[in-house]
């Protein structure tokens, strides 16, 4: 699979197959949450707007906002590869601290995402999987 700059239009469709690959495996959310995401300094400076919400069972991650979300989150590009990509915890600890991640609404609910048992095999695979899809 080829690179692509991070949040690029092919970055976010190669994003899409990735995590397409992995629906099957991907386990059931434990809260049901919706949080809207807006990445600042984006490919040649755009803010890019998505979503994560899991009211439907599964973890449902696009482009667009949500209605009335449990809350928003904002990071800067460079943060947000951070999180994603490089999954560097103590830099999103660095991150957060620092407020280049800047959470409004109810961060109980952000939190509850991350509650259950992790398959740290399987995060390790899709986090493999976006670092060779990005540039």
């Amino acid at each position: 699979m080829a690179a692509h700059p991070f949040l690029s239009d092919a970055w976010i469709e190669a994003a899409r197959e990735v995590r397409e690959s992995f629906a099957d495996r991907l386990p059931a959310p434990v809260a049901d949450v919706s949080v809207n995401l807006v990445v600042t300094d984006g490919p040649d400076g755009a803010t890019v707007e998505a979503h994560l919400d899991t009211h439907s069972g599964a973890l449902d991650v696009d482009l667009g906002h949500v209605d009335a979300p449990d809350a928003t989150i904002t990071v800067d590009h460079d943060t947000a590869r951070v999180l994603l990509v490089s999954r560097d915890p103590a830099a999103a600890m660095q991150a957060f601290m620092s407020g280049r991640i800047q959470v409004e609404g109810d961060v109980i609910r952000v939190m509850a995402l991350q509650a259950g048992p992790a398959d740290l095999e399987l995060a390790e695979e899709i986090a493999s999987a976006l670092e060779a899809i990005t540039d």
